[in-house]
């Protein structure tokens, strides 16, 4: 095939990457990222409680876990900003392979702290501190990883190929999920608090090492080439973004505040719920997690055919409105039998992967080739602020201090507010 029959973006950026090789890179760096993140959220309710907060009444102890937990989802933003600039700068594939190892580090550094019995409140303080390279790393990470396949994506495929990185947090909640189920298989709950918490951490570095063997072996992607032959770059992407792009940062952020607001409230809220509240066992609480996980990769893939078909924007106002309508069973659902919270996680997990699914290639579609990689990222981790980093602690507040039904009225109104913002936004900008 000569050079005439290429695409253009192809004809001037010399070697592609294959669709595999794209695909499973941007597939595999989110499955690691999301693996070391969901394994702390999974550790903050079974493991970090007891571990780095002993004195303080169940409660309070889990509240104050929740509150590292929230830590990442505020350094998230200062990693799309750092990691985005040198994205938007020297290309998408270096900066990946940087966010990787930042996440990677805080990581195994958590699997080797010493407890709050052996060092005192260095220990809380040392755990929040890798929380914040946790969020700092993964900041960087998700931008990236999205423009990897999107840039890459044929006309028309899209919202598909933005379905692959996507897809790396179902897969590493069912391996982080699935490997504390596991462990509590072959160990005492006591040896599971005393050192067996440790191996997910610790163990991920293996998971590193492939990933970044994957990386390292990418092309740049297409369009940014294009980019660098034509010399659009610009100097400091964050300020181009504020000073050019405030609608689409801040509607973007609103777009995908249901997303966080209803997935957390799916995964460790209703983890802490069901071991905290309903006294169900940690191995079958983990089931619960594992099967929603399954759940939620299911309906991401489904998202990724059909809204290539139906279009983003319909596609987002139709799932918003029935999480919408979904936030009207939370409390019967919850409330109910084991068999109403398997009903509970099928349904919103189910929604979850179709929202989350397209969200990726939504939040990059309004931003030029030049700051794509600061906007993305600063609209998803902004979301992460204001519906993931206090969703765990809201519910468990608003529950015990109101009932269940106004962690239902919560979710609703994170789906009004998302609604108002597709709507703001417009067809053309998702």
């Amino acid at each position: 095939m000569s050079d005439a029959t290429l695409p253009p973006s192809a004809a001037l950026a010399g070697p592609t990457n294959s669709p595999a090789r794209v695909l499973g890179a941007s597939l595999i760096g989110t499955t690691i990222e999301f693996f070391d993140f969901y394994a702390y959220a999974t550790a903050a309710v079974l493991v970090f409680p007891t571990l780095f907060f002993p004195g303080s009444d169940p409660m309070t102890a889990l509240l104050a876990s929740f509150a590292t937990f929230s830590i990442a989802f505020f350094a998230r933003p200062f990693g799309a900003l750092v990691f985005g600039h040198y994205g938007d700068r020297i290309g998408r594939k270096t900066t990946l392979v940087a966010a990787l190892l930042t996440m990677g580090i805080s990581t195994v550094i958590i699997g080797l702290l010493p407890g709050y019995e052996r060092i005192g409140i260095a220990a809380p303080l040392l755990l929040a501190l890798c929380r914040f390279g946790q969020g700092f790393g993964l900041g960087g990470e998700w931008g990236g990883a999205v423009l990897l396949a999107t840039e890459n994506a044929p006309e028309g495929k899209r919202s598909w190929y933005g379905m692959f990185p996507q897809l790396g947090a179902p897969v590493g909640l069912f391996l982080s999920s699935g490997l504390f189920w596991v462990l509590l298989h072959f160990m005492s709950q006591e040896q599971l608090l005393s050192w067996g918490w440790r191996i997910p951490f610790v163990g991920s570095i293996l998971l590193i090492a492939v990933g970044l063997w994957v990386r390292l072996s990418l092309t740049e992607t297409p369009e940014f080439q294009k980019a660098i032959d034509k010399e659009e770059r610009v100097a400091v992407p964050a300020a181009e973004l504020f000073r050019h792009h405030k609608r689409s940062l801040v509607l973007g952020t609103f777009v995908a505040l249901v997303t966080f607001v209803l997935f957390y409230i799916c995964s460790a809220y209703l983890l802490s719920y069901n071991i905290k509240v309903r006294g169900i066992s940690f191995k079958d609480a983990l089931a619960v997690q594992i099967y929603g996980s399954v759940i939620f990769g299911i309906a991401i893939v489904i998202a990724g055919k059909v809204a290539d078909r139906t279009g983003r924007y319909a596609f987002l106002l139709v799932v918003t409105a029935l999480i919408a309508a979904f936030s009207f069973a939370l409390a019967p659902l919850l409330t109910g039998s084991v068999a109403q919270i398997y009903g509970f996680v099928t349904l919103g997990m189910f929604l979850m992967g179709l929202t989350y699914g397209v969200i990726g290639a939504a939040l990059a579609a309004p931003f030029p080739t030049e700051v794509r990689y600061t906007g993305s990222s600063m609209t998803f981790n902004f979301a992460g602020i204001f519906g993931a980093s206090l969703a765990p602690y809201a519910a468990t507040w608003l529950a015990t201090a109101y009932g269940m039904w106004a962690v239902g009225l919560y979710l609703l109104a994170a789906a009004a507010i998302t609604m108002v913002c597709i709507l703001l936004i417009g067809r053309d900008k998702v």
